[in-house]
Parts: structure tokens; C-alpha cells; sequence
């Protein structure tokens, strides 16, 4: 991920139209009026050799004749001699271009291909960055910046708007221009040859002029780079998304349940909501909830109040509530003895509160003020008016805005319903920048919003710890299962037997489970367990064994179990005669009144590789469709999370005399096999289905686990970088105390508070340092053993890298005093050391000049001050690590 030059894309001095043109209508032409029009402060040059002239500025033959080198040139000419004109340019100093040209990797053959990678030989020597090919172009309104062929010219303003289409850009600017919405940038990337949606994250999340970041997604090609970028945009402001693709026509059969199951948009929506990100489903709620995350606090929870002067207004507000998810707020007998005081006998005494249709403008107030004062049971209000000849919408709203001028504790959103009359009502509630909406659904659909980005945010600060239980993993009898499996195979299926005791490697309870070759052994088996038995056939071409009585319940006894064995053999022997067979297994038969059947999942995503996934299980599973997806690593909040996202939750919470499930055994089990995937990065798809769920636990009744042989960057493959545990290590203090040094946790945040109270800069802030991406960042913190939180920190060493990784600075918490100069020496060479395995060139650190200590050390570990710029009471130390 880099950002490099992209100060000459968006921020250009000069800019330089390559394919200008003066004939109306063209591209060159639209552009070039767009270009001269846009207000950039310095020159654009156009390059055409049959124009002497274009808009009235000078016009030039090419590129060897333009008097000075462009920051920015926009291309608009034929594709075959793009790559010769980008060297041109590359050798004259321009670092950035917008290719408009079509006809690169988009077209079919290898004409198209071999222009494209011609394009990237040219740009890469100079790091020429590039926009497209095949955009309508980059517009930068607060710079004057139009290198586009947008039939209009945008608003300036603090919204940026990203778009792989050029013709959403061109929609969203004729949307947005009589509604008076105006942006800091809009960029169509186009084929994304360099430029990427993760790279105008970064770049974006770092620019003052954007407030917030609207995206317009098809895909991305880069899943780890796009989530990282993603998570650490969306921690600075928020960034909505709309992704087309939705319901793909048709899908591939897939070899298992969850294969078939986490179909691609399913993932994008695990990858959104760990991301942080707000996910709408159209271009005009992606407006709509920015303007709602701008105007409202973030609720606690989903609990809603609802006054109303119409009652069914409030019922189709409350309707619309729980069809998403919400909750109908509970009125305390406080808040009703309240209301009781200022409303007529007959208002509705509960939630939605009706304040009659004959309340006059104060009325209206009056309800407002009471539950706001009763508000412990409230996470938002919304306030609906219709018209009515007893009180106008104007004046009620000017009576809303009266009772809010105090300011309220929760967020007060707003539907004055109608149009003739009511819009006198929204104009008042607008001028005090009050959310208001013109119908009860968008409003209610506003407060969901809010609900789903709230929870977002504290999904995204969620680390998963470096030990979830107690529980430690057998990662050598793990690594022998799968090392036997693929020692004369590139891919293989594990047998259920070894599928099984992968699992319990891992701490996953399973049903003990042995093979049997013949129906005889079978037979001898089931006589040994002394109970009713389940049977299984055991096949490498048979995917689902219950579709062809492969699996049979409640045998008792040898000759019962040789008997079923020797039909089932003959059963599935007729019905697909190709398929091998390979003998049976044989388990106890599980006798659970009381339980639920449920599924855990792993399968591998083409972009974000291993995604979790859990729901209702069974035979049925594909057609109830009751599931929820995940990206490990996981920790207990995001496992439950997960959890109570499906409709099956609510059985396992109990109900009419039902015992409740066990839930916090069934996180475990997530947790667990996402610690699996993480460490076996052979497994390419998984099932344990079903897994049997009750009060006393879970256990896992068959399992299905697909190997593969790891590639050379399997590291990579994760989407989000768990915890690094390999970072930790002791150190010994002088005086025999043991200090641990350590990844930090967001536990750690309000130690680490304590222990540096007046003594950490300003800049450095501490909920940034311990809610971090180990995937740019990284903080070590020196510590005792024990849960982040509960035990003292002692020193911090933070290290920032660039988006490309080239350089980083290092930032130094020092203690005073309890462990003096040992603990900050081993802070420094562990987070110098770190530095190095990340390939990073250089490092620096920043140190005050009155900190005798501190030089010290950089003296020790290789720094060398650099002679200062500019007075300041800070000196700066370099140490190359690379040559």
C-alpha cells in the first residue's frame, strides 16, 4: 500500500492534457475546458500537434516541447502509444498521470495485456503513479482540480467519493449539484492498474479537507491491503460504502456446506463490518447516512422512543423498527407518571408514545422534555408530526427545537410527514441542523444506521488476545495429521477419523470416532462401545453422505451394525458405481433431548482468504440459510458477536421450559478453529456439521476438513494479522525482576494512561496506540505476566511505519524510574529488531534534547543525530537498516 506522489495527482502545479482537442463534444475537449475552468492556480498545457490553439491557451506538438515538466499529465489518446508517451513524461519529472485511453488489461487478448504491462514497465522506474486506465477521471474541487470529462463541475466541499465506475461518478455529480452537496475529491479509478480503493483509503484518511469517505465498490483485488487501509480510515472518520453485486445469478457448487454457504457478498459484509465500515445499499443512503453520522451522537444501543400526534404513524415506525432489527424502548413507571402530567387521560401510556392528534405545538414539547428526563431506558428518540388544523408542523417544530435547547443526552431524530404544509416544519428543524426525514422509514432506517455503525466502530477495536482460554492448542499432533495426509498428495480430504482428532488438537470437543474396513469390523466395533452407535460411510468421492443413506442412527448390536453396513455398501455401490469406498466409521450415538444442530465453518475466500462462518445446521442447512460469517482472528466478543447474529440465537438463549445453550462453550469452539486456521494454513475448507449444542456444551458429530499444501506466502493469507505472540519475550531487570515485553492490547489503555499521566506528548494518543493494525503498526509494551488491564505497564516503544514500508519512526515512552536504563534499552533494540524483519530502509526517533537517557541509548543502538533545521527542543536520529 503506498501513497507516494500522490501529492502530484491531487495537488498538482501544472497539469498537462495530452490528446487536447477543439472538437466539440470529444473527450479532449471536455476535458480541456474542464481543466481550464476548474480553477487550478497553476498552468494546464495542452499537447496536440494539430492545434496551435485549444480554449485560447497555447497549445504544444508534444511532449519534448512543453517548457516545463507537469506534475500531472492526463491522457487522452489512442492506447498503443500511451507507454511511450508516459516514458517521455517520466524522463521529463511527472510523477502522476490519468490515463482516460480504454483498450489495456480490460480488452480480451494478449494486444490489450502486452499494452498494460508496457504501461507499468514505463511508470515504474520513476514511480510514476497512475490513475485508470479506462476513468472518466480525478476531480480535487477544494484544489481547482478537474481532470475529468464530467458533463458538470462539483461543489467544493469535505466529502470524497470513490468509484471503480465512471459513470456512478457522473451520476453522483448531476445527484448532488441542486441538492447542494460538494466534495473534496471524486475519483473514478477505472482498470486500477496502481492506483487501488486501498490506496485512496490511506490517502484519503490522512487529508484535513475530508471528513468523510464514500465508496462505490465492485471488488477488491487486494483483500489484506483493502481491510488494513480500511480499518484504519474508518478509525479517523467514517467511510460508507455501497457494493453493487449483490445476488450474483448464479453461484458454483460448492464440495461443502459452508463452501456453498459464504457466497463472495457475504464476505464483503464480514469484511465491511470488521473494517468499521457503514454498508448501504444504494448511492442516495449513502448521502443519507452521512449526513445522519454528521448531525447525530452514536446510540448506545438499538432501543428507540417514539413520540407521535398521529397513532399510526407510530405504528409504522415501530413496524419498521423491529423488521430491522431494533427494539421498542420500555417506558420506566416513572417516565409514564411523567408524561401522565402533561399529556391528556387517554395518550397511549406506552411506547410509541401518542400524544393524540388534537395536541397543540407544546404539547409536543412537553412529551419530548419528560422522556428525555427518564432517559436510562432510551438509546434515541424519534419525534413524528403530521398536519393537523389544530397545530401547524411549523409551529410544532419550532416546539421540538424550544425543548431541546438544552442540548440532549441521547440522539433526537425527526419525521415532520407530509408535503404542502410540513416542509415549513423541516425547513425550522434543518436551520438548527436537527436529522429530520420525510417519512417514519427513512428516519427509523437512519437510527439502524447509526446502531450498525456504532457497533461497527467497537467491532473494529476489537484485538484478539494472545491466549482466548485456557486451553493450549497440540500444534505437534496437528502438524503430523496434516504432514501424513499431504505426504504423496497436493490436495486431499481428510478421513472423518483424522478430521476429527485435528479438531480435539485443538480443544474442539468431538464424538469418538473409529474406522472400520469391512462390515464385520464394524460390527466389532459397535459390539465394544456397548450402546447404539451411529454408522457413516467412508468415501473421498461422496461429499454429502446423507443424500445417499450413508449415514445411518441408532443401531445396537453387532449383527444390527454388519447387517446395515453390508446393505449400505451395496445401496451406495448401485446408485454411484464409480465412487470408492473405503470401509465405515463408527461413533456412540448422542442421546440429547434438548439440543440444537448447528454448524462452524471455514472456507477460503478468493480475496480474504479463510472466512469463519456459523449458523443452523443439519441436513437442511443450504435451505435454511440461517448463518453469519467472520474473519479470524476472533476473540469472545467478536465469537459471540458472531453468535447472536443468526436467527437460531434466539432458540439457544431457551424458551418454553427449553434449557438455554450453552453459548459460551460454542464461542470457545469458534475461537478455537480460528486459532486452527491461523496456525495450519493447509486447511482449505472445513465443517463440522452437526455440532450438537445443549446447557452441558457442544460436541462436534462429524467433521469434514480439505488440505492443501501451503504456498510460500501463506503468512500472508489471513486478512487481518492476528497478534504477533512470537514478539514476546522476558527481560531481566538489574535487580532480578522479570519484566515481559509484549504486542500491546486495547486492555492495556487505561494502564498505560495511569502510568504516563503528564508525561506523554500531546500527539501521541493512547487509545490510538492500543487499538492498533498489526498489519502497519506495531507497539510493545513492557509489562508482568497477567491479562492486559490488570497488571502494570512500565515503558512503551511504538513504531509507525509509511504506507509503503520504506521508513518509520520509532516513539519512545519512557518510565521514570523502576527499571531505569535496562528496560529502555531492551524496549528500543526489540522494537529496532522488529523493524528489521519488516524490511523497512530506515528508522527514526525523536528525542529531547534535555534527555541525557534517551541519546544515550540511541548512541548504543547505532542512531546518529542529525544537525538540526529549525530551533526546536526535539533532535532527530536516524539508523539505516537496509543498505
Amino acid at each position: 500500500m503506498t501513497t507516494r506522489n500522490f501529492r502530484y495527482l491531487f495537488q498538482p502545479e501544472s497539469v498537462a492534457l495530452i490528446g487536447a482537442s477543439r472538437r466539440q463534444g470529444s473527450v479532449g475537449a471536455v476535458i480541456a475546458s474542464n481543466l481550464l475552468r476548474g480553477g487550478l492556480a497553476g498552468p494546464v498545457l495542452p499537447v496536440n500537434p494539430n492545434y496551435q490553439s485549444v480554449e485560447g491557451v497555447l497549445c504544444y506538438p508534444d511532449v519534448a516541447a512543453l517548457p516545463l515538466a507537469p506534475d500531472l499529465a492526463v491522457i487522452a489518446t489512442p492506447a498503443p502509444v500511451v507507454p511511450e508517451l508516459l516514458v517521455e513524461l517520466a524522463a521529463r519529472g511527472t510523477r502522476a498521470a490519468v490515463i482516460i485511453t480504454a483498450g489495456f488489461g480490460e480488452v480480451a487478448g494478449e494486444g490489450g495485456a502486452g499494452l498494460q504491462q508496457a504501461l507499468l514497465d514505463a511508470a515504474k522506474p520513476s514511480l510514476v503513479r497512475l490513475v485508470g486506465p479506462n476513468t472518466v477521471g480525478i476531480l480535487a474541487p477544494n484544489h481547482g482540480l478537474n481532470a475529468s470529462f464530467a458533463h458538470l463541475a462539483p461543489e467544493p466541499g469535505h466529502l470524497a467519493f470513490v468509484s471503480q465506475s465512471g459513470a456512478v461518478i457522473t451520476a453522483v455529480i448531476d445527484w448532488a449539484k441542486p441538492r447542494g452537496i460538494g466534495f473534496s475529491h471524486l475519483v473514478s479509478l477505472g482498470g486500477m492498474l496502481d492506483v487501488d480503493v486501498g490506496d485512496m483509503l490511506d490517502y484519503l484518511a490522512n487529508d484535513e479537507q475530508t471528513h468523510a469517505i464514500l465508496l462505490h465498490l465492485e471488488g477488491a483485488r487486494h483483500g489484506r491491503k483493502f481491510l488494513s487501509a480500511g480499518r484504519a480510515a474508518a478509525r479517523t472518520k467514517p467511510v460508507l460504502v455501497v457494493k453493487t453485486g449483490r445476488h450474483p445469478q448464479s453461484a458454483k457448487a460448492a464440495a461443502t456446506h459452508t463452501g456453498a454457504l459464504a457466497g463472495a457478498d457475504d464476505v464483503y459484509d464480514a469484511v465491511f463490518r470488521r473494517a468499521g465500515m457503514l454498508r448501504v445499499n444504494d448511492l442516495e443512503s449513502l448521502f443519507t447516512a452521512v449526513e445522519t453520522l454528521a448531525d447525530l451522537k452514536p446510540p448506545r444501543g438499538k432501543r428507540l422512543g417514539i413520540v407521535t400526534n398521529g397513532g399510526g404513524l407510530g405504528v409504522l415506525a415501530a413496524d419498521e423498527l423491529l423488521s430491522r432489527g431494533g427494539e421498542l424502548a420500555s417506558l420506566s413507571n416513572d417516565a409514564v407518571a411523567a408524561l401522565d402530567g402533561v399529556l391528556p387521560a387517554n395518550w397511549s401510556k406506552q411506547n410509541p408514545v401518542d400524544i393524540i392528534g388534537d395536541a397543540p405545538p407544546e404539547r409536543t414539547g412537553d412529551a419530548v422534555r419528560v422522556l428525555l428526563e427518564h432517559a436510562d431506558g432510551l438509546d434515541a428518540l424519534l419525534v413524528l408530526n403530521c398536519p393537523t388544523a389544530v397545530a401547524a408542523p411549523r409551529e410544532c417544530a419550532q416546539a421540538l427545537v424550544a425543548a431541546l435547547e438544552d442540548g440532549a443526552s441521547i440522539p433526537v431524530l425527526t419525521s415532520w410527514v407530509g408535503e404542502a404544509t410540513a416542509d415549513a416544519g423541516r425547513q425550522v428543524l434543518n436551520a438548527h441542523h436537527l436529522a429530520t426525514y420525510d417519512s417514519p422509514g427513512p428516519a427509523v432506517a437512519a437510527f439502524m444506521q447509526l446502531v450498525d455503525y456504532q457497533r461497527g466502530q467497537e467491532l473494529l477495536r476489537e484485538v484478539s488476545p494472545p491466549a482466548p482460554d485456557s486451553f493450549e492448542a497440540d500444534r505437534g499432533r496437528a502438524r503430523a495429521i496434516v504432514a501424513a495426509a499431504l505426504r504423496d498428495a497436493a490436495e486431499t480430504w481428510l478421513p472423518e477419523v483424522e478430521a476429527k482428532e485435528l479438531l480435539a488438537a485443538y480443544g474442539v470437543p468431538v464424538t469418538p470416532t473409529r474406522f472400520a474396513r469391512t462390515p464385520e469390523q464394524a460390527g466389532e466395533l459397535a459390539a465394544a462401545m456397548a450402546g447404539a452407535v451411529v454408522l457413516k460411510i467412508v468415501s473421498p468421492d461422496i461429499v454429502h453422505k446423507s443424500d445417499l443413506g450413508g449415514v445411518l442412527l441408532d443401531l445396537s448390536g453387532a449383527e444390527a451394525v454388519t447387517a446395515a453396513a453390508q446393505r449400505m455398501q451395496a445401496r451406495i455401490s448401485a446408485a454411484q458405481p464409480q465412487a470408492r469406498l473405503e470401509g465405515f466409521t463408527v461413533q456412540p450415538m448422542e442421546r440429547r433431548s434438548d439440543s440444537h444442530e448447528l454448524i462452524v465453518g471455514v472456507t477460503v475466500d478468493s480475496q480474504f482468504g479463510p472466512v469463519l462462518l456459523f449458523g443452523e445446521g443439519g441436513t437442511a442447512v443450504e435451505l435454511i440459510r440461517d448463518r453469519s460469517l467472520e474473519l479470524p482472528p476472533l476473540n469472545e466478543r467478536l465469537a459471540l458477536n458472531m453468535i447472536a447474529r443468526t436467527r437460531i440465537h434466539r432458540r439457544l438463549e431457551g424458551y418454553r421450559g427449553r434449557p438455554a445453550a450453552d453459548v459460551g462453550a460454542l464461542a470457545r469452539i469458534l475461537i478455537r478453529v480460528a486459532r486452527l486456521v491461523i496456525d495450519v494454513p493447509e486447511v482449505v475448507s472445513l465443517d463440522i456439521n452437526p455440532l450438537l449444542a445443549d446447557s452441558t456444551g457442544a460436541v462436534a458429530l462429524d467433521a469434514r476438513v480439505r488440505l492443501g499444501r501451503a504456498g510460500p506466502d501463506s503468512a500472508n493469507r489471513l486478512a487481518i494479522r492476528p497478534y504477533p505472540g512470537e514478539l514476546e519475550q522476558s527481560l531481566t531487570l538489574p535487580d532480578g525482576r522479570v519484566r515481559l515485553l509484549r504486542p500491546v492490547l486495547p486492555g492495556d489503555e487505561q494502564v498505560i494512561r495511569a502510568a504516563f499521566a503528564g508525561q506523554v506528548e500531546e500527539q501521541i494518543l493512547v487509545a490510538r496506540i492500543t487499538q492498533i493494525d498489526f498489519d502497519r503498526e506495531m507497539v510493545l509494551v513492557a509489562t508482568e505476566t497477567g491479562p492486559a488491564g490488570a497488571v502494570p505497564v512500565y515503558g512503551v516503544a511504538r513504531l509507525l511505519s509509511d504506507p509503503e514500508n520504506r521508513t518509520a519512526e520509532i516513539s519512545l515512552l519512557i518510565p521514570r524510574g523502576d527499571g531505569g536504563d535496562t528496560l529502555n534499552a531492551g524496549l528500543l533494540d526489540a522494537i529496532v529488531r522488529y523493524a528489521g524483519t519488516r524490511g523497512l530502509a530506515e528508522v527514526w526517533i525523536r528525542v529531547a534534547l534535555a534527555d541525557p537517557v534517551v541519546r544515550s541509548l540511541c548512541v548504543d543502538a547505532g542512531f546518529s543525530e542529525l544537525p538540526a533545521t529549525q530551533p526546536d527542543e526535539f533532535s532527530r536520529w536516524h539508523l539505516r537498516l537496509l543498505a
